[in-house]
């Protein structure tokens, strides 16, 4: 029987696993929303262009909402380096 995890190329579950090994989140979410963006600037043919993240981490605690959106860009740079164009993000600590 074939397995149901992507490829460790795809930019979805290198996301995943990046934001999982650095945050250990209680939720995660990661959504390829290159489709919405067709035709604009870092749009490609084949997505993995845009990304929705949803994440809640003890990691925020305490920190401001930028903190949080720089600490999760921070972790996601070599994606970003790759070909990554945008991440929406919502980062929240738990109980938030």
């Amino acid at each position: 029987m074939a397995s149901m995890t992507p490829p460790a190329s795809d930019c979805k579950s290198r996301i995943e696993a990046a934001l999982l090994a650095e945050l250990a989140p209680s939720h995660l979410s990661v959504i390829d929303d290159s489709e919405r963006h067709r035709g604009h600037g870092g749009w490609r043919e084949g997505g993995e262009t845009h990304f929705v993240v949803e994440v809640v981490s003890a990691a925020f605690e305490g920190k401001t909402r930028l903190a949080r959106q720089r600490l999760v860009m921070d972790v996601l740079k070599a994606e970003f380096d790759t070909g990554l164009h945008a991440l929406s993000v919502t980062a929240r600590a738990p109980g938030e």
